[in-house]
């Protein structure tokens, strides 16, 4: 089930020379060999980018979704293929794998919907004279994906670019090449015209000091850690070109005293561990009221106690392993050094025997501030529980650290929600539930977790250029 591994451009699939293992982490084994692209490659993908944008951009809106929309049919029929190529190579369970099949589909079926709205706008003007604002395509848009969601995470960059009349060219993750794949072969089964996608892998640094500099590329659209978002902003400053930035997070969650403890416990503790705690938006520094700690601390440690960890191939799987070896080292680190500095390890904390890249989930207690996890973000199973004196108290903390990508309360007072809204620095504030975002809602961040948003009516907002026409009129 897992595909044969090229890169995609000029609506062709080709080797290379020189390639890289792809290894399955629950097993250790390897799946493939992925070819890492030349510098002749990527110059081939950027004429063909070009190209493709010539062709693409006057295409019509409506003619534009119907491809998209083909496409997204074919990933949802493709679903259980796709999941299992997923699952192969990332390690989370197959049904998690299936959902984010769906979702991938939905960003691409929530954009398509948009290419049609891209409206502009006419501006009243003395008689004599017309003032009207277009919205146009950028160009060839330069994108990069992380292999923490394979498959969503570069629909949701190619979705915004399509619908927009733009090109691409997207450096998928190595570690996780398969659902940038599907997506190119889905899309070029829909008849989607060659050159307008194109998939590239290789040494990150390299394709990036290649790619962006060139004066065909328009936009910078990157989803990662907030230290390789900076390096990426600043290779294209140098060149005057456009960023979108989606970068880490390190979200809090706040319990406030009168929430239903045990089901925020449980609901908290489920999530965390999803995708392995793998996820920008996962919630990870739990500020829980004082009166409620050890109530919602023991129900939180039974619940993640009870999460079945094991290969995502395998049935009744919750928890899968990390996606590749860097993780474990760094998970262990975090863990030793806080419980160094007195936090209570509520339950887990290591690797497990065997083969894959596994760690355990992990909760850790009382996690004093100059712990490196409260402000490092873990990626990773591992949760951090403290006790907080008020909603002030835990407004203060939840802002302390450098992000703002998502963030979470439970709470039923509606003073404590305006007060969240409000004050909370945040770019996604979820009340009383742990999902960040949706296709239709506008999905980014504030402070070092990026600017711009992906989805939602200002999800394309990148990808065009803002044209003032003035027109005089002679008047006879």
């Amino acid at each position: 089930m897992y595909p044969d591994l090229n890169l995609f451009i000029a609506g062709e699939w080709r080797k290379t020379g020189s390639d890289m293992p792809v290894i399955n982490p629950a097993t250790e084994e390897e799946l493939g060999r992925l070819p890492r692209a030349s510098q002749s490659d990527l110059d081939d993908a950027l004429s063909a980018a070009v190209q493709g944008f010539e062709l693409w951009k006057h295409v019509s809106p409506r003619d534009r979704a119907t491809t998209i929309l083909r496409a997204a049919a074919l990933m949802r029929e493709r679903r259980e293929e796709i999941a299992t190529s997923i699952t192969l190579e990332h390690g989370k369970p197959l049904k998690q794998a299936r959902l984010e099949v769906t979702r991938g589909a939905e960003f691409l079926e929530w954009d398509a919907g948009e290419a049609m709205r891209t409206y502009g706008r006419i501006i009243p003007a003395a008689r004599g004279h017309k003032f009207a604002v277009h919205h146009q395509p950028v160009g060839v848009v330069a994108a990069f994906s992380p292999w923490n969601f394979p498959m969503s995470q570069p629909a949701r960059k190619i979705a915004g670019a399509l619908a927009s009349g733009c090109s691409v060219i997207l450096k998928a993750a190595e570690e996780t090449p398969a659902g940038a794949l599907h997506i190119a072969r889905a899309f070029q089964d829909a008849g989607l015209p060659p050159g307008v996608l194109n998939i590239v892998f290789g040494n990150p640094t390299e394709i990036s000091g290649y790619v962006i500099p060139k004066d065909p590329v328009r936009l910078v659209a990157f989803t990662g850690s907030t230290s390789v978002g900076r390096h990426l902003t600043m290779l294209a400053a140098q060149h005057d070109t456009r960023v979108l930035m989606e970068l880490g997070g390190h979200a809090p969650v706040i319990v406030c005293e009168d929430t239903d403890v045990r089901s925020a416990a449980v609901s908290g503790a489920i999530r965390k561990m999803r995708n392995t705690g793998q996820v920008c938006t996962s919630p990870t520094r739990f500020f829980t009221h004082e009166s409620v700690f050890d109530a919602y601390a023991a129900a939180f440690v039974e619940r993640a106690k009870g999460t079945v960890v094991g290969n995502g191939m395998d049935a009744g799987v919750e928890m899968g392993p990390t996606a590749n070896d860097r993780r474990v080292p760094v998970l262990t680190d975090l863990v030793e050094d806080a419980v160094a500095k007195g936090a209570t390890l509520g339950t887990g904390g290591r690797r497990p025997a065997g083969k894959g890249y596994f760690f355990q989930p992990t909760v850790l207690l009382n996690v004093p501030e100059n712990a490196r996890i409260m402000t490092a973000e873990p990626f990773g199973p591992v949760a951090v529980i403290n006790p907080v004196t008020s909603l002030d108290h835990a407004i203060e903390r939840a802002n302390s650290v450098p992000y703002g990508l998502a963030g979470y309360a439970f709470t039923n007072r509606a003073d404590y929600i305006d007060r969240l809204v409000d004050e909370l620095e945040v770019g996604n504030l979820s009340i009383n539930t742990l999902e960040a975002s949706m296709p239709e809602t506008p999905f980014g961040g504030v402070k070092s977790s990026g600017y711009g948003r992906e989805g939602g009516t200002e999800g394309l907002d990148n990808y065009m250029t803002v044209k003032n026409v003035w027109h005089a009129v002679a008047i006879a």
